[in-house]
């Protein structure tokens, strides 16, 4: 198309007069600029001759050109022709359905409103400090900085109101007439171009209307050092307008702002001071203003007991009669104890933010009764850590490890709750804890303050960026600093070390970081600890193993099974033990994953003793005494090989056996033993993967022991064919599966070999079972007895 264009281009006049077109874009439906000349024919009709006959008709005005040429079209624009005009416009909205979304889709829980409105006086009690700060007079309406809330049970109200600094008419209809407009963030930007400090929480402006998720209708009365005037503001849910005039109400405030909820039906129980009480501890518990509760108070007093003083006297009186006496005296009276209630102010925010305090000011008391006030432990902290970070981002953080394990361990990674999430001293949420912690430090406990977080406007979802990642690196970080120093306390007397009372507890998490987080895997490795052959029942790091390590030993020898006991009993750690090599013993699920995952420990490889070519840094006379029994023993493994044909890869003289006559070693590739006993016991096993993962077996043989001596002079005897000897071997290869670690593939056939055998020595007097064959066969057929009559004589007949 661009082709014919240009030809029609050069179609056009040449002479001075004539119009010039020139492409004006690249694009399929070329558009051409045509600038006549005033005096141009060719134009004045609005049609260019051409000189094979074709025409172009343009029309000057409305710039659209028409080609006879096929069914291409050309746009010709005229320079007489106005440039198009470009509008912009701003976004509308509907108000009523944007009124709806943010009351109804910002947030979940509705319980937050009182958050949201309690942040909201604290921003403007920290506005009227910080004016009070730069003009003193602003304070002759009243110095209390201080929040107060009142619920009305008979009313179904909620009352939240503070001396902060007010609102103006104006202010009103710019603050909460305006969606999503806030004038904390104006303020804190004016606060930031003069240098000031103020704690100001409000970020999105939208955090007043939560009050609609309670409420049906709110009032707003209010009143700014600058006006003379208290000015009312009120608005009901679902409508799409409010109303502002003056306040005649009769209740006029000095300065501040009065926030009246007229609660839902199905909100009339958030109406009691004792769910107020527990909302405001739970989210505005170390806000700085003092915040008061309108709440019952429970105080005991002494009455007089009249009936009982009475009773008293006249039991006093009777005596005295009796006695010949007038009236006794006046009795002592008789006082009752009473509960009296009253109502008064209660500060619900006592507790003070301890993390807001330098780390030197703190005492270790303050740490330990913080922690347990704040996670309802009962037990001290093992370690704790206090840090400020400051940079381009900035927050506060205190972390604690637990003294003990939750009773309910087994759930304790599926929401731990135990990061709690704090934007300048307001509690945002204890649900991050997998977006600030990995899933393997879920046990460390604490809280992080910080107004860099990226939260969305509900502030319940934290959203991914660099300051997020930052700060759990931080975390993460500081978290394995005071695991390391709990590590390196030495133990007191008699007692167990701490670090001992942690691994007990949390030993399993660390674990499970080897595998998970790979750029701490060198700080975790540190803190492992196992038991070994040379520590019994206690533990040691590896760096005590790298230690104790034999000279020219190059690996760190380990063996997995389910228990202490099986593993130490293990034929594979015989020679090893024997020679003085350490053995670490791994005896939890998730410790062969995590080893195979460290791969090594200063430059030390990780070697299963249980798998082949293990290399016990044999001498020149080892090797060649191997050599020689390995010759010596070709038949027999030849001949073993082929009875258990494809149950193992092949059949060799072992070098790490002394006291058991053979033992299975898996290939260095595939599941050990230890891995596929629990790849079977998962409960969404495949069985497919487990079979493609499962190792080669080689059974090896112990060439000094007796059972290997004496079914090699068997199969020298006899040769192939022997039943005896097959029956040896598929004994010892079945007694192998079980001491190395595996199942036994038919346990019914495996009892059948231990009956027959127990039955051979019990009647054969350890006759062969050939022996006893032939030995049958000797004695000829069986005859049948004869049968005779009844004996005549007999006197029992």
């Amino acid at each position: 198309m661009r082709k014919m264009a240009m030809t029609m281009l050069r179609a056009l006049p040449t002479q001075a007069s004539a119009a010039r077109c020139v492409p004006a874009a690249k694009s399929p439906v070329l558009a051409i600029r045509c600038i006549p000349a005033p005096a141009s024919k060719a134009f004045s009709s609005g049609v260019a001759n051409f000189p094979n006959g074709k025409a172009l008709r343009c029309g000057l005005v409305s710039s659209r050109c028409t080609s006879s040429l096929g069914r291409q079209r050309l746009s010709v624009s005229s320079a007489a022709a106005t440039d198009v005009q470009e509008e912009t416009h701003e976004y509308q909205a509907e108000v009523h359905r944007m009124m709806d979304m943010i009351v109804n889709s910002l947030y979940s829980n509705r319980e937050v409103f009182l958050r949201e409105l309690v942040s909201n006086g604290s921003d403007a009690l920290d506005k009227m400090r910080f004016e009070g700060l730069t003009d003193r007079a602003a304070f002759e309406t009243g110095e209390e900085l201080e929040m107060r809330i009142k619920a009305d049970k008979d009313n179904h109200t909620i009352t939240i109101e503070d001396t902060g600094i007010g609102m103006t008419k104006e202010e009103l209809l710019d603050s909460l007439g305006t969606i999503a407009r806030s004038g904390t963030a104006k303020f804190a930007e004016k606060v930031k171009q003069t240098k000031g400090d103020a704690q100001l929480i409000g970020q999105f402006g939208v955090g007043f209307y939560s009050s609609f998720l309670v409420a049906d209708r709110v009032t707003v009365q209010s009143k700014s050092n600058s006006s003379d005037k208290t000015w009312l503001w009120e608005s009901a849910a679902g409508s799409h307008s409010f109303k502002v005039r003056e306040d005649d109400s009769g209740e006029p405030l000095k300065r501040g702002t009065r926030v009246t909820l007229y609660l839902k039906e199905d909100a009339y129980e958030l109406a009691d001071e004792k769910k107020l009480q527990d909302l405001i501890k739970q989210y505005s518990e170390f806000i700085q203003f003092p915040i008061r509760l309108w709440s019952t108070k429970q105080e005991q007093e002494k009455v007089l007991d009249e009936e009982a003083t009475k009773r008293k006297q006249d039991a006093a009186d009777a005596k005295a009669k009796e006695e010949g006496k007038e009236d006794a005296e006046a009795v002592e009276p008789v006082m009752r104890t009473t509960s009296k209630s009253s109502q008064e102010w209660q500060i619900q925010n006592d507790s003070k933010p301890l993390w807001t305090r330098p780390p030197r000011e703190v005492s270790g008391e303050e740490y330990d009764a913080f922690f347990k006030q704040t996670f309802k432990e009962f037990l001290e902290p093992l370690a704790h850590s206090h840090f400020n970070v400051e940079g381009t981002i900035e927050f506060t953080a205190m972390l604690f490890v637990p003294g003990m394990a939750p009773f309910e361990q087994q759930d304790a990674m599926a929401r731990s709750r135990n990061i709690k999430l704090f934007v300048k001293r307001v509690f945002i949420s204890d649900e991050f804890d997998e977006d600030l912690m990995p899933r393997y430090l879920s046990f460390i406990k604490g809280v992080v303050d910080s107004s860099d977080l990226p939260l969305n406007v509900s502030r319940e979802i934290l959203q991914e960026s660099r300051v997020v990642r930052v700060i759990k690196r931080q975390l993460v970080k500081r978290s394995l600093d005071m695991l390391r120093e709990v590590s390196e306390r030495p133990a007191e007397g008699d007692k167990r070390s701490d670090y001992s009372t942690f691994w007990e507890s949390f030993g399993r998490n660390l674990k499970l970081g080897c595998i998970e987080d790979s750029a701490n895997r060198k700080v975790l490795s540190e803190l492992l600890r196992f038991p070994s052959s040379q520590t019994g029942d206690d533990m040691t790091s590896l760096k005590e193993y790298t230690s104790r390590m034999k000279e020219g030993q190059k690996d760190i020898f380990y063996m997995a099974a389910d228990s202490l006991d099986a593993a130490s009993s293990a034929p594979f750690v015989e020679r090893l033990v024997q020679r003085d090599y350490e053995v670490l013993y791994l005896t939890e699920p998730i410790d062969e994953v995590a080893i195979q995952n460290l791969a090594d420990y200063d430059d030390k490889k990780f070697v299963d003793v249980s798998r082949e070519g293990i290399d016990l840094g044999t001498d020149d006379q080892d090797t060649k005494k191997a050599e020689e029994q390995t010759e010596q023993l070709k038949s027999l493994t030849d001949f073993m090989a082929k009875v258990l044909g494809d149950k193992v890869e092949k059949v060799v003289v072992s070098q790490r056996l002394a006291d058991s006559p053979c033992a299975l070693v898996t290939s260095k590739f595939g599941y050990s033993a230890n891995m596929e006993r629990i790849m079977k016991t998962q409960a969404m096993g495949d069985s497919r993967a487990m079979e493609y993962m499962r190792g080669r077996r080689t059974l090896e043989v112990n060439p000094d022991h007796p059972v290997i001596a004496s079914l090699k002079a068997r199969y020298d005897e006899h040769g192939d064919g022997d039943e005896d000897a097959e029956a040896m071997t598929e004994l010892l290869y079945e007694t192998s599966l079980l001491t190395s670690g595996f199942s036994v593939e038919s346990p019914k056939e495996f009892a059948n070999r231990i009956y027959g055998m127990m039955s051979g020595v019990s009647s054969g007097n350890g006759a062969s079972r050939s022996q006893r064959k032939q030995s049958k066969q000797s004695r000829g057929p069986a005859v049948d007895p004869e049968i005779l009559g009844a004996d005549p004589k007999d006197p029992w007949n």
